[in-house]
């Protein structure tokens, strides 16, 4: 069969989803009790996602969303509530009837989130030939739409085998790929057939400087990788790139590292887990500051605080 075939047959089927209202399975759903506050009941009858995007919880006001596969627009519309009047959200569709009902009801949405001009658009496309501009994107999300997509390598009874999405998204461009909801919906013939929602990442080509110098792992892995080659081995402060530091700021990375401009690695001191250790003000400072106050608890045993001026560790002694 002919991609342009394939192309029209799930067109066509979309298209008749509009007027029959026929439900496709899908593992997961939305929240409609809190979507019916905004959408209309047309637009949620035929929300054919496996609910609402995981990559919307990360983005922040004034951004520019795009959804690859927009439907009747219910992820366009949620997309618009979060980014606010100052965002952006474009929508992307191939059936006509899909547009036709996402743009009759964009006016209705604006209306309802108090918007006095609207902040969403629906465009006529492909996902293998997107109608957007180059660099113009904070965050992309696609819900149930790539494995319709006829250009995609060993497909599988018309889904993608796991590895086979990841490494898509690798080679697409995009960084520090991970895991968001893996919810499992059927076994047939053997195979295992599940709703994943992956979150990436795009870096732009050029990233200013900043104060991160050294990272390192946390845990509890005690050696990881990332795609862009460099390698953490658990408690050992490792140099990086500005571009490497960007990748590795956004959650969940977050929690996996210390990112500083220094080693970390304060006067003498060696921390183990569990073991208390008596340190000066100059090091409760850092302890208690930035990245490093969710690691240690800091207990002050006079009970009372401390009087009298900082004093700092010796290199080759003890605390003060």
């Amino acid at each position: 069969m002919s991609d342009e075939t394939i192309t029209q047959q799930v067109s066509e089927r979309y298209a008749r989803a509009v007027t029959s209202g026929e439900q496709m399975c899908c593992p997961t759903g939305y929240n409609f009790d809190d979507l019916r506050s905004f959408v209309p009941e047309e637009v949620l009858r035929v929300s054919y996602g496996c609910g609402t995007p995981a990559g919307l919880a990360t983005v922040r006001p004034g951004e520019t969303v795009l959804d690859i596969g927009s439907g009747g627009g219910i992820d366009c519309f949620e997309a618009s509530r979060r980014v606010g009047q100052t965002g952006r959200v474009i929508g992307v569709d191939m059936t006509d009837e899909m547009l036709a009902m996402a743009r009759r009801n964009a006016p209705i949405v604006m209306a309802n989130l108090g918007y006095p001009a609207p902040n969403v658009e629906f465009r006529k496309g492909h996902a293998e030939n997107l109608p957007v501009e180059d660099g113009g994107i904070d965050l992309i999300i696609s819900n149930c739409v790539i494995n319709l997509a006829p250009d995609k390598a060993n497909c599988l009874s018309g889904a993608l085998p796991v590895w086979e999405y990841l490494r898509g998204l690798v080679q697409a461009g995009f960084l520090g790929v991970h895991q968001m909801k893996y919810s499992p919906w059927s076994v047939i013939d053997g195979i295992h057939f599940v709703s994943l929602t992956l979150t990436g990442y795009k870096l732009p080509n050029a990233v200013e400087p900043n104060e991160v110098g050294y990272v390192t792992l946390v845990g509890p892995f005690s050696r990881a990788a990332d795609e862009l080659g460099q390698t953490y081995h658990r408690g050992k402060p490792e140099p990086v790139s500005a571009r490497t530091a960007q990748l590795l700021k956004p959650p969940p990375f977050e929690r996996l590292f210390l990112l500083s401009d220094q080693p970390v690695s304060h006067d003498h001191h060696v921390y183990r887990r569990g073991i208390p250790l008596e340190i000066c003000s100059k090091t409760l400072d850092v302890l208690e500051s930035g990245p490093y106050s969710r690691h240690f608890a800091v207990i002050n045993r006079a009970t009372e605080a401390v009087a009298g001026e900082a004093v700092s560790c010796e290199p080759g002694g003890s605390c003060c």
